[in-house]
């Protein structure tokens, strides 16, 4: 009896059963997918967004690893996986060297609360970057299978376009349905390749354009912390419904409501008063946490040269002195300038008292 014929016992897979590796698939550089199977035929049940823990025999000591899911229960024989290495990783090193179909490992769960399937919606908002794409790579073949036209639209941030994870199989997705619609950026182009697509970090300009409707979707958003973060403050200051946003760190997954983070990101607060100082003139103007640097100096008196007031064009640049603002802008500044101790005042927010070279 081969194994293709031993798959669908009728029951459904536990994790008392280890998981035999079926088929190894390359994605990108350092990237590839794992897809197991259950040795006794049974089926997989989850929901997209889920994660695996795995027990992996590195030299000098099991160690277990959590990985979310990139295949969809919708198809339930085989439970895929896909995993990068970051540097000095020891579980995925070892399972991209050494890990082979026919291999048996334990594995634990399904689990984790990251799924559309806990928050469902009219419209979806996915935003991922790197492999921070693998939940929503589930979540998006669900709604395909399930065979009701989507209404995704699909935002991913690469370094070039060859680490896009996946991309030829989102692209046959939205080729055959109108529905999904994707929106990639890389910070570079491929060598001697046309990219077409979004270049730059992520920002809100950026997002108005790839999802205008964006106040009417759910967001689910995965990626490295800094990654995230930046996603919810973009959110947060374009007055999006923050119930509606729900994120998965591929560092640290959650297994229940109970474990969910709660994130300690800055919101200025219209009721909360202020202060700013513009050393240069000798005037200190009284104001509230959501007023702008540029607002306050032009009710001042006072001219600071500006151009796009959203935090693109760079032209409102001055020297903060002291005290902490709320920035978010849209690449008008570069991390040395912040490190520096430059802030674009078109959208700098004081949190508390703060001094300016103006």
């Amino acid at each position: 009896m081969t194994a293709l014929t031993r798959i669908g016992s009728g029951a459904a897979w536990r994790d008392d059963e280890p998981l035999e590796c079926a088929m190894i698939v390359p994605e990108t550089d350092d990237v590839a997918t794992f897809t197991f199977r259950a040795p006794s035929g049974a089926w997989f049940d989850y929901q997209p967004g889920q994660f695996l823990t795995l027990d992996l025999p590195v030299p000098g000591g099991a160690v277990q690893r959590t990985y979310t899911i990139s295949s969809s229960p919708s198809r339930p024989l085989s439970i895929s996986i896909t995993v990068k290495a970051q540097p000095g990783s020891i579980g995925t090193r070892w399972m991209l060297d050494h890990l082979k179909p026919g291999m048996r490992l334990r594995a634990f769960g399904p689990s984790g609360i990251f799924s559309f399937h806990r928050h469902p919606a009219r419209k979806y908002l996915f935003i991922s970057a790197g492999s921070g794409i693998t939940p929503m790579m589930s979540m998006t073949t669900w709604a395909w299978d399930s065979g009701e036209m989507p209404d995704i639209v699909f935002v991913h941030a690469a370094r070039r376009p060859s680490d896009i994870i996946f991309r030829e199989r989102l692209e046959q997705f939205a080729n055959r349905v109108p529905g999904l619609q994707l929106r990639f950026t890389v910070e570079e182009p491929d060598a001697f390749r046309v990219w077409h697509g979004y270049h730059g970090r992520l920002s809100q300009i950026m997002l108005g354009l790839m999802a205008p409707d964006y106040l009417e979707r759910a967001v689910f958003c995965c990626g490295p912390e800094p990654f995230m973060r930046a996603v919810r403050e973009m959110l947060a200051a374009l007055g999006f419904d923050m119930n509606n946003y729900h994120q998965e760190s591929f560092q640290a997954p959650v297994a229940t409501e109970a474990e969910a983070p709660t994130h300690d990101d800055i919101t200025p607060d219209a009721d909360a008063a202020a202060q700013i100082t513009f050393a240069t003139s000798g005037i200190t103007t009284a104001c509230t946490e959501t007023d702008t640097v540029l607002a306050v100096a032009k009710s001042s008196g006072l001219n600071i040269p500006s151009g796009c007031t959203f935090g693109l064009c760079g032209t409102c640049k001055v020297r903060k002195l002291s005290g902490d603002v709320h920035m978010v802008h849209n690449g008008g500044i570069t991390d040395d300038d912040i490190a520096d101790g430059y802030i674009l005042a078109c959208c700098s927010r004081p949190l508390g008292k703060v001094a300016v070279a103006v």
